[in-house]
């Protein structure tokens, strides 16, 4: 795969997470890693801990045990602003859209980190916001573009199928600029085709931006195809970790994971 060709140092490491809530253990003792420009999957059964690991990543949860470095930066936990702020955009299991505004004001929402104008400025639309507002609008018609959503651009988000609604929600993620990506299941729910057209829009988005992205799925012929390198987890455990074919042919992995399907 090209992208295995220029992919970076590591920018990312987890070492030794543990989450609990109240005498629940989400996740134990989690380490490993994420390489800039790599897409990372984490797979692994219903109830695994997958998203609470990105939870965490993203400041969502604090752990209670283990710290986590980002560019080097070593810290216990990431404030979920602080993660915006520092190029970590995350997508949702559940779509969290507004469902009223259309596709471009949803979009836009994804630009509210880079504007850096005051309300005055905003209000009388002069100087500084009215620069903002131009460059705002190219970068988010950009990924409108990108993602081939022009036919539904002024369209209210709730008339839209499920399919393309997923999709809003990876422009909105990328309208940000991030240089990380954490996205939680983007292809649940949808047909072949429209995991298809997913498949080839997360590898354009990590090929043509460059963008480092971790990915949680189900689909295992998605994560197969796809991912440079796979962590596995079981029951807030990590059991594997490696290439697919590493993956694929773990006997922990299989009895516990692949061999369910």
């Amino acid at each position: 795969m090209s992208t295995a060709r220029r992919i970076g140092d590591v920018i990312l490491k987890v070492d030794h997470i543990s989450l609990s809530f109240g005498g629940v253990k989400a996740l134990t003792d989690i380490s490993f890693d994420v390489r800039e420009h790599e897409i990372r999957a984490i797979i692994g059964p219903n109830g695994a801990g997958k998203s609470s690991m990105l939870n965490v990543i993203n400041g969502v949860y604090t752990p209670q045990q283990g710290s986590i470095t980002f560019r080097g930066r070593e810290r216990r936990d990431m404030d979920t602003y602080e993660a915006a702020a520092h190029g970590i955009a995350r997508t949702f299991q559940n779509i969290a859209l507004f469902s009223g505004m259309s596709v471009l004001d949803n979009i836009m929402t994804g630009r509210n980190l880079k504007i850096k104008s005051n309300f005055l400025e905003q209000a009388i639309w002069f100087g500084r916001a009215r620069r903002e507002e131009i460059e705002n609008r190219r970068v988010v018609e950009e990924i409108i573009d990108f993602l081939q959503l022009q036919h539904v651009r002024k369209t209210p988000v709730a008339r839209l199928p499920y399919g393309i609604k997923k999709r809003v929600e990876l422009a909105r993620a990328l309208a940000a600029e991030p240089s990380m990506l954490l996205l939680d299941e983007p292809m649940a729910g949808m047909n072949v085709e429209e995991k298809q057209d997913m498949c080839r829009f997360v590898l354009d988005t990590n090929d043509q931006f460059g963008t480092t992205i971790v990915l949680i799925e189900h689909d295992m012929g998605v994560v197969m195809d796809i991912s440079d390198r796979v962590v596995v987890l079981d029951y807030g455990k990590k059991i594997g970790d490696g290439t697919p074919e590493q993956v694929r042919s773990d006997p922990e992995v299989i009895k516990a994971y692949l061999g369910a399907h």
